[in-house]
């Protein structure tokens, strides 16, 4: 398992009610929905290369 490092993110209330709400219908923590969303957008711009465990939609494989 890789370590992650924490930083602060100020952020506008409402966009992190926002947040909040789409990781609740996702059943994500607001954290995990935070690093999906940059995950994702890293990987459409090609600045992050994908893990073998995700496929060509961007879903990661079922273990």
């Amino acid at each position: 398992m890789t370590k992650k490092k924490s930083f602060a993110l100020r952020l506008d209330p409402a966009m992190l009610s926002s947040l909040e709400k789409w990781a609740a219908d996702e059943f994500r923590s607001t954290n995990g929905q935070i690093e999906w969303i940059l995950a994702r957008a890293l990987r459409d711009s090609g600045r992050l290369k994908k893990t073998n465990k995700e496929t060509e939609d961007g879903k990661t494989d079922e273990v």
